[in-house]
């Protein structure tokens, strides 16, 4: 399993416009994805470990998270991001 982060596209930024959203302060939790979530960040840092692996995003990444994952959020920067779950 494979989180990916990459810039979204502009039809991506209006789409998610839309989507709702969510935010945290600097935390640090467990997370499990019993769906597929995409999401982009408006503002923060976070870094998330699973699997022996790691991946860090911030404002402006589109970020999927695939269904199953399991894994360790690190908020360093508060975070505010739109998403939606398929």
């Amino acid at each position: 399993m494979e989180i990916i982060v990459r810039k979204p596209t502009e039809k991506e930024i209006a789409e998610f416009s839309k989507k709702p959203t969510w935010g945290c302060e600097v935390s640090e939790f467990d997370w499990h994805y019993d769906s597929q979530e995409t999401c982009i960040l408006l503002e923060g840092e976070v870094m998330v470990e699973y699997g022996g692996k790691s991946a860090s995003f911030g404002a402006g990444d589109l970020v999927v998270f695939p269904q199953g994952l399991s894994c360790v959020w690190k908020v360093t920067k508060p975070v505010r991001k739109h998403y939606e779950f398929k």
